[in-house]
């Protein structure tokens, strides 16, 4: 009973809604009846009144009122006709200038196209071969003089561009090197020098010099070399990799395109052991 009521009541209220959409919709577009009794009792405004007719006499002052009014109204209209096709006259481009839709398009392309040259111009750049001057080419270290200089020192000469160290090698030992090395590096022993790759062969660390043990020792994993870049322990592979070089001109220069690799474990050409503490 109690849920009855209100289900009684929403179908009440759905009922009068329905009834009043209904009401609502079939008085659309019809007039209501105090506009239809305002258009029945007065003319619209502007409208002239009708003639009066009095038997078979019709009011000749309503006429000509009449004939005024609709005369006025049609010296307001144009008619229709004789005017005839009208030609397309073409525009000229000259006066009209560069359109909305082709500066755009114009804009679209020349971004396009600086887009694509910059980028093609990069991949090149990237591509290429390094010149002579850098890395990745003939790299000229440094006067004979300035290298010995260092060498008395008991360091090598280090040369940055070049990622170079340049060591001395004992001549005497140079016939001993030749059963080992290839012979444009056994060429530059023949001139007292040795060109090593700064990069250590186990995982490409930069091997320092180490000035009590007179050998490189790397600080990544512990690999040593001797002077001349001979493995003597760590977990490197072989020894240090190396350059050819050319003394020319009072001067000596490295050909960095093409990295040698350094000799196999066991080489040991020229005996020299470790004449000090150890870095690493």
């Amino acid at each position: 009973m109690s849920i009855a009521v209100p289900i009684v009541i929403i179908l009440v209220l759905a009922a009068v809604a329905l009834l009043a959409t209904a009401r609502r919709r079939t008085a659309t577009g019809r007039l209501s009846r105090e506009t239809r009794r305002a258009d029945a009792s007065a003319p619209p405004p502007g409208a002239e009144p009708a003639a009066l007719v009095v038997g078979d006499d019709v009011d000749e002052e309503a006429r000509a009122r009449a004939d005024e009014a609709r005369k006025a109204a049609e010296g307001g209209l144009v008619k229709a006709g004789g005017t005839g096709v009208v030609r397309y006259e073409p525009i000229d481009e000259e006066e009209l200038g560069v359109t909305r839709r082709q500066f755009f398009n114009r804009g679209i392309l020349t971004g396009l196209s600086l887009g694509v040259g910059g980028f093609g111009a990069a991949s090149l750049a990237f591509l290429w071969p390094t010149g002579a001057g850098g890395f990745g080419g003939v790299v000229t270290v440094g006067s004979i003089s300035a290298i010995e200089e260092k060498l008395a020192e008991k360091e090598p000469f280090y040369n940055a561009a070049a990622r170079t160290y340049i060591i001395p090698y004992p001549k005497d030992d140079v016939k001993k090197a030749a059963t080992v090395y290839d012979s444009p590096i056994v060429a530059g022993m023949e001139k007292g020098y040795v060109a090593l790759y700064q990069k250590c062969p186990h995982l490409g660390c930069k091997v320092p010099w180490c000035a009590t043990s007179q050998w490189f020792e790397c600080p990544c994993h512990g690999s040593k070399y001797n002077r001349v870049g001979e493995k003597r322990g760590g977990p490197a592979p072989r020894g240090m990799d190396r350059f050819v070089l050319t003394v020319s001109g009072g001067s000596i220069s490295v050909d960095t395109s093409t990295p040698i690799q350094g000799p196999p474990i066991g080489t040991d050409t020229t005996g020299q052991g470790q004449e000090g503490a150890a870095c690493v």
